[in-house]
């Protein structure tokens, strides 16, 4: 491939009107509105039972003492658009202690047009079930769930936009019965319309970068995957209590069928001069990479004591043993900071949980969320994280479980503005079962994406900007003239390949360019005042 002097990158930023609509009840939400009808209701409630799912330190508190419509909501200024994203989700907790009489167990979301003077006359609504005496998470889907509409001749939910009022009931209206219930992590991550457009930039992750569909019988891609070996604790042992010794045989991490096998086995080890009773494998990807999409279709492994993850740890993290320790290790954990996009336990089988490790997050972890899903070990589910420079949301079929977004980003929340590559593995924990022989974790395919750009002529209307120096080593230094404002800067790779973003409102800017590789960057430089694209080398 020949790259001209003159191939920069296409000069359009991609906005879109996604925007969180969410709340955690802890001071982290974007709901500031929610109100009562009939009923009680207390945002900031002690949570009365940290377990499974939510260990939260406070949740929503609802009661209804006996009111015949007893619901609470919350409205936006702007309407929600559900042709491009239609689902709401929430966790929630019924204690059967609490009710009065014989109910229908069921919750109901409600959208309405608050601009009406009767709301409730173009409502659509889906009603769910609960469980009583336990944490779940529930999702309405206005697309694909059965919906009630108040007046059948509105148009179905996905055709409209004039909702602007969500609201939530617990066991139906037109009774007297009293109901408590506990209600967290609100969340809509989709589209609505800002008359503002205040909505905010969101990338959109549409570019293939980087794959593995393990397709074939044998060995894995040695030219995609390190398997990593050395016990990261004076090597003899690894993190968490676990057992297992990770070897780089084929017998513990294989191809077959199209897809990828990561064994557990029951059998005497010696590595590293210590012998141990299992052995497993833990792979590192040889990619590595700031921001994108990454989709994982993985069936977990059986086995109380199996402890299987997809998840990443930043490129720079100092771990003797792991595969860019030699050339790019500079940071401990966990100010490398570590994302967990999946992780399993065999003693909770339907059970799948995300999390964050840093420097406000670690040991007993704080960031964290999950969810119950069905035949975890059984059936092939998709596990996804968007990762952006502004949040992270995790998924999994499509439905998003938790989303980590601290609002003052700083070093202590936030390493995830630099390179992380990804790990695969299953762990042994202390109380494996004396039955277990063996349990593979299988992975389809994991996939990468992350932004589009295009080659175009170069664009270089922005005046007094300078680089220096460039060649670049370790640091690049940005000037600016004072008259530009808010500027938006995105490193590119010389394949398109975006690599860094920051936005910028003085007029200097260093960057860190220690973990970039030798070769050719482009940094994009995008104000009010106009657009410039200008070339890197990095030494």
């Amino acid at each position: 491939m020949k790259y001209l002097f003159t191939i920069l990158f296409l000069s359009i930023t991609l906005f879109s009107n996604g925007q969180t609509v969410e709340d955690d009840f802890e001071g982290n939400g974007t709901i500031s509105t929610w109100a009562t009808d009939e009923s009680v209701m207390n945002t900031s409630f002690a949570n009365p039972y940290k377990e499974s799912i939510n260990t939260s330190n406070t949740v929503l508190e609802y009661k209804d003492d006996g009111g015949q419509y007893a619901n609470i909501f919350f409205d936006t200024s702007n309407t929600f658009d559900l042709s491009a994203y239609q689902t709401f989700t929430l966790k929630i907790y019924v204690p059967s202690a609490s009710l009065t009489q014989n109910e229908n167990n069921q919750i109901s979301l409600k959208l309405q047009d608050n601009t009406l003077g009767e709301k409730w006359t173009t409502q659509t609504e889906i009603i769910k079930p609960i469980i009583l005496d336990q944490w779940q998470t529930i999702a309405f889907d206005f697309k694909n769930d059965t919906f009630l509409k108040y007046n059948e001749n509105s148009a179905d939910p996905i055709n409209r936009k004039d909702f602007n009022r969500v609201l939530i009931q617990i066991n139906g209206e037109d009774n007297n019965a009293k109901v408590t219930a506990y209600i967290d992590d609100f969340l809509y991550d989709g589209t609505i319309t800002d008359s503002n457009n205040n909505s905010g930039e969101d990338p959109v992750f549409d570019n293939l970068v980087w794959s593995d569909e393990f397709n074939g019988t044998g060995p894995i891609d040695a030219g995609k995957w390190f398997k990593q070996t050395r016990p990261i604790i004076n090597g003899q042992d690894w993190a968490n209590g676990e057992i297992q010794h990770y070897t780089d045989r084929n017998e513990n991490s294989f191809m077959v069928n199209g897809a990828l096998k990561i064994v557990a086995k029951k059998e005497a080890f010696n590595s590293y001069g210590v012998t141990k009773q299992y052995t497993s494998a833990r792979l590192n990807s040889k990619f590595a990479f700031t921001y994108g999409k990454i989709e994982i279709r993985a069936k977990m492994p059986f086995g109380v004591g199996t402890f299987p993850a997809l998840w990443m740890l930043g490129q720079n993290i100092t771990e003797t043993g792991g595969y860019w320790a030699a050339t790019h290790g500079s940071t401990g954990w966990p100010d490398c900071g570590e994302i967990d996009i999946i992780e399993h336990w065999g003693n909770n089988q339907d059970f799948v949980q995300s999390a964050m490790h840093n420097r406000s997050s670690f040991g007993g972890t704080v960031n964290k969320g999950g969810r119950k899903i069905n035949n975890a070990s059984t059936e092939f589910h998709i596990y996804t994280l968007d990762w952006n420079s502004n949040k992270m949301t995790f998924s999994v079929d499509g439905i998003v479980h938790y989303v980590y977004n601290p609002e003052d980003k700083n070093i202590q929340n936030w390493p995830y503005n630099a390179p992380q590559y990804l790990l695969f593995n299953v762990a042994i924990l202390p109380n494996i079962a004396s039955n277990f022989t063996e349990s593979a974790m299988e992975i389809d395919y994991v996939r990468v994406y992350q932004e589009s750009v295009a080659s175009v002529s170069e664009i270089n209307n922005l005046l007094d900007i300078k680089l220096f120096p460039n060649p670049v080593n370790d640091k690049l230094n940005i000037q600016f003239s004072s008259d530009l404002g808010k500027i938006k800067g995105t490193i590119y790779s010389l394949t398109g390949q975006k690599i860094q973003t920051f936005v910028q409102n003085s007029s200097k800017k260093t960057i860190e360019t220690a973990d970039l590789s030798k070769g050719i960057y482009f940094l994009k430089l995008e104000s009010t005042k106009g657009t410039s694209t200008h070339k890197i080398v990095k030494k």
